[in-house]
Order: structure tokens, then sequence, then C-alpha cells
């Protein structure tokens, strides 16, 4: 018999924001496989949203109230969070918009687990409806948790939630260490990154990517995917493109993504440039599908994830599975995708000359395409997926 779970995530794709959260869809559609799944995605808005909305033209997209997506329910209720302030009422109001219709889905679906994603303020509201309507809960932190706990007021929101969750899933181990070191029980917690879908990302030849990307055949090739906002690092990496060019005059810095909820960094990325004389040097993707990455990736030499913070970058696996090593700062489960100077190399955040040095490497070195790929397999989705299973059987033979 199937398990009946519903997905608690306000960080979802929709028809208004395709982007949203497809790393949780990834895992949760492939889980959809073995029980039966629907999905809540509370979306933030407010009086007068619209209004706003006039001078910045996407914040905030609102979809529809429902889809369906690959034969899967989404609804997408709102819950009142003004821009800016009483963010620490998120949890609370998101409890209140979506506790009537996740009675009646419990009513007319027999759901017995609520899955969130993110600690806060989904995880937080996750455990007061189980706790209402007589289900289990399941929380996996991704990330967000390591600034939240630097607040006070949401360090205690969080050890909450942890709490009176049943069951915690971590995206690295580093990130379940932090949370047991602020206070949380480390018995409840189960690690499972994300995974890959080499289906989806898969080698082009370089020559043959560089070709369709009208890049010179001989230019080095660097690369960074991710939103366009400041912790993602992109401005470090264009600080060491003028050392760079001193040995590959050709070189191409790649970066793929754009504006989201966080912010819009492109303005300051294209200051940097140009005040560094490099403007020529670097060219701006824009948001691509899933499906659109295998060709950059691909006509990269070098992937390089220089953030201040991750739980567990899918992207990192997504170079790999298309042959492109990986630099990635030392900071959440960076280290623990890149463990082999086969796959790549971690550097301490923040440190320039290093950074430079690992892509000067980077560059020199001759990378086996066979193992990074081959990696990439060894990390793919399905050896993901019965884990979670076997933790939902876990939490259900309890109930009964």
């Amino acid at each position: 018999m199937k398990h009946n779970i519903l997905v608690l995530s306000s960080l979802f794709p929709s028809n208004a924001a395709p982007g949203n959260g497809l790393f949780i869809r990834e895992r949760m559609f492939r889980v959809a496989k073995h029980v039966n799944l629907i999905v809540v995605s509370p979306v933030p808005w407010f009086p007068g949203q619209r209004l706003l909305q006039i001078f910045k033209k996407n914040y905030r997209p609102q979809p529809d109230k429902m889809e369906i997506q690959q034969g899967i329910t989404i609804y997408y209720p709102r819950f009142l969070a003004f821009p800016g302030i009483l963010r620490n009422l998120d949890a609370d109001m998101i409890y209140r918009c979506t506790l009537p219709l996740i009675k009646r889905l419990k009513r007319e679906y027999n759901i017995e687990i609520i899955d969130s994603h993110f600690t806060y303020p989904d995880g937080l509201a996750a455990t007061w409806l189980a706790n209402k309507l007589g289900l289990k809960s399941t929380i996996t932190l991704r990330g967000t948790e390591i600034p939240h706990s630097k607040l006070p007021k949401r360090r205690m929101q969080l050890l909450q939630a942890w709490r009176q969750a049943d069951k915690l899933f971590s995206v690295s181990d580093s990130l379940r260490q932090h949370a047991i070191a602020l206070g949380a029980d480390g018995s409840k917690f189960t690690v499972i990154g994300n995974g890959i879908d080499t289906e989806k990302f898969k080698p082009i030849e370089k020559a043959t990517a560089k070709r369709r990307l009208n890049i010179d055949p001989e230019a080095k090739v660097l690369i960074t995917v991710g939103g366009l906002v400041e912790r993602k690092g992109f401005h470090r990496v264009i600080e060491c493109i003028p050392d760079l060019l001193k040995h590959h005059p050709k070189l191409v810095y790649l970066i793929v993504g754009g504006a989201n909820a966080e912010g819009n960094y492109k303005p300051q990325i294209c200051n940097l440039a140009d005040r560094l004389s490099v403007t020529n040097h670097i060219r701006f993707l824009g948001s691509l599908k899933p499906e659109e990455l295998s060709l950059p990736l691909s006509a990269a030499d070098t992937f390089i994830l220089s953030s201040s913070n991750e739980g567990w970058a899918n992207v990192i696996l997504e170079a790999m599975a298309c042959g492109t090593p990986v630099i990635a700062s030392d900071v959440g489960g960076n280290a623990e995708v890149v463990n082999s100077e086969e796959l790549g190399y971690i550097v301490p955040f923040g440190d320039h000359q290093k950074l430079l040095h690992a892509i000067q490497q980077a560059l020199l070195k001759n990378w086996s395409i066979a193992t990074l790929t081959q990696y990439a397999n060894d990390n793919h989705w399905n050896n993901r997926i019965n884990l979670i299973l076997n933790e939902y059987q876990r939490l259900t033979k309890k109930t009964n």
C-alpha cells in the first residue's frame, strides 16, 4: 500500500515562477513514483502588492491557486507577509492560511505525513499543522538554517521546529552537525544529499559546445550557474580574471542565471567588470532551463562556485555530469561533494589568492571526463529515493 504524503514548501515551481525550488520538485516527484503525493506551496502576499509590482515587475509573482504538474496537484494558497517586516510571523501565517486546506486534504486523501523543506518558515509551520491534525512531520534542512541561526529569535524558531518534527533530513553532514551544535537531536537526522539526473545532464563534445555558443575554440572557459545574487560570488571570480588573462588572453567567463527573490546583483557585477576592464570576457546567458544547461557546462573548462553559503549545491553534480571539474568555496556541503582532487578543488571562502591559484591549476590540468561523469552517475537521484521511502515507512509504523 502506498503512503499518502503532503509536501509543504513555499519554494516550489509554478507557471509564474518556473525556476523556484526545482531541486525540491526533482526529489519529491521522484518520490511520487512510489507514494501518493500532493503539494501545498504557500505564496507570500500583502494588500497593495500589485501596486508595488508596478515598480518591481518581478516581485513575488503570483501563480494560479492550483496547477497540475506531471499529474500531481499543487496548491498555492496565499499567506500574509509584508516585505521586510514582521518576518518572524511567517510560520504562523503559513499555519493559519493552510490549516483549512490541509485539514480538507487530510480527510479526502488520508494524508499521513507532512514533508517540509527549509526549517523556517515552512518546517516550523509543518510541525504545528502536523500536531494539530495528528500527522507525522519531516523537515529537510537545505542551508538557510546557517544564516537564520545567527538571529536570536530565528534560532529559537529553528530549535522549536527541530524539537517538534518527527524526522529531520539534511542535505549535507556539515549542516547536520551545525544543527546538532545548536541543540537539535542528532538521533532524528538522516543525511540525504541532493541527486543528479544524468539523463538530463550529460557531456557534449567540448569543441561542439564552444562552436554552438560562438566561443573561440582556443579560449579557456569558466562558468558559474546560480541566481544573480551577491552570495553566489560571481564578483570573486571576476576579480581573478585580470591575472588569468596574462596566460589565457582569450578567456571567457559564462554567467548563467537571473535575478530572483534575493535580489539582482547584475549591475554590481557589470560595474566591477568595467572597472577591471574585463567586460569583453564576460558573457551573461540569462536563466536557462535545466535541459539547456548541458551545453554551457560542457563548453566550460572549469565550473566555479565561490559562494558564501550553500546547503548542497545541485549544480556541482550537474557540472560533473557534463564532464566539467569544479572549484568551490569551503562552505556548507561543498567539500562533501567535491571530495577528491580528481573532481576539482575546494578553496577557503574569501581567499582571493587561493581561488586564483586553484583556477590556474584547473585550467592546466588534464581532467578525466570519465571519472567526473561516473561520480555523477554514482550520485543519481535513484540512489537517494529509497532512503527517504524507508524513513516514511518507519514513521508510519510508529503511527500504526
